[in-house]
């Protein structure tokens, strides 16, 4: 079949995603390769994520066509990995102004491929394959410099931006509609077992090199401003910034992930 064929979908992301692939696989004739078998050549959104982190993970040891049958089994046994991944990919689109298209990101973002194969690897988790999980999350580090623990929570419409350097604990919760940028560390406080990491809740926006550790919550649509470290509590809507971080006021931004503005004052006009 050609890849023309393929374009009838009843998912106006994936058609669209395909129709961009088309275009750019004329316009780059050196990337036609790489287009047609990271997109064209599939069917899906979800086979897509499957061969592309398949690729990026795979290893001499665990190759990648393996490792695409079992990515292939954990979409089919969980679909709502395939729901998360499109919102994922447009709060990359909606928030990144780097990014001039969902293809982008698809084909060459890490942070979004860092986030995919984590929901891979947590799913794995809870089918008890816990060793292949966190082989996963090693590889995802040495791939893509980003370090999530398959047991961490992670929700719908996420953003990790760039990504390099960004870890995410055991027991870490993070809500619905955050962004993260890269560096980001969500820990803990020292050798203590259970429940020991930070809550991000709905909407948060967390700046470049931010620590945010221990069992505390950050309230939704929060501000952590770049570099801060923060060891208690932030309450709804509000900025907090500094080492340690302070509450610096009220935050300026009605939705401060979706708006990304990183001033600490009011936001920008």
């Amino acid at each position: 079949m050609q890849p023309e064929a393929k374009l009838v979908s009843h998912d106006p992301v994936w058609q669209s995603i395909r129709l961009a692939a088309l275009t750019l696989a004329n316009q780059e004739p050196i990337l036609g390769s790489l287009i047609h078998a990271c997109i064209l050549n599939q069917s899906r959104l979800e086979d897509a994520l499957s061969y592309i982190l398949a690729q990026r993970l795979g290893t001499e040891e665990t190759p990648s066509m393996l490792l695409r049958q079992v990515f292939d089994g954990v979409f089919l046994a969980t679909p709502d990995i395939g729901v998360a991944a499109r919102a994922d990919l447009a709060a990359v689109y909606d928030r990144d102004p780097a990014c001039d298209s969902p293809l982008e990101a698809l084909l060459f973002f890490k942070g979004y491929h860092a986030l995919e194969g984590y929901r891979i690897a947590h799913a794995l988790l809870g089918q008890g394959r816990r060793p292949l999980a966190l082989h996963l999350q090693n590889r995802m580090a040495l791939a893509f410099g980003i370090d999530i623990h398959p047991a961490a929570s992670i929700g719908r419409g996420v953003m990790i931006d760039h990504g390099t350097g960004v870890v995410i604990g055991e027991t870490a919760v993070v809500s619905d509609g955050v962004s993260i940028l890269h560096g980001v560390t969500l820990g803990g406080t020292g050798k203590q077992v259970g429940d020991r990491h930070p809550k991000i809740r709905e909407g948060v926006m967390i700046g470049a090199g931010a620590g945010i550790f221990g069992n505390i919550e950050v309230g939704p649509r929060s501000k952590i401003g770049a570099g801060s470290v923060v060891l208690h509590n932030v309450p709804a809507q509000c900025t907090a910034a500094g080492v340690p971080a302070r509450l610096v006021g009220p935050c300026a931004n009605q939705e401060p992930a979706r708006e990304m503005d990183q001033s600490l004052g009011e936001a920008s006009e």
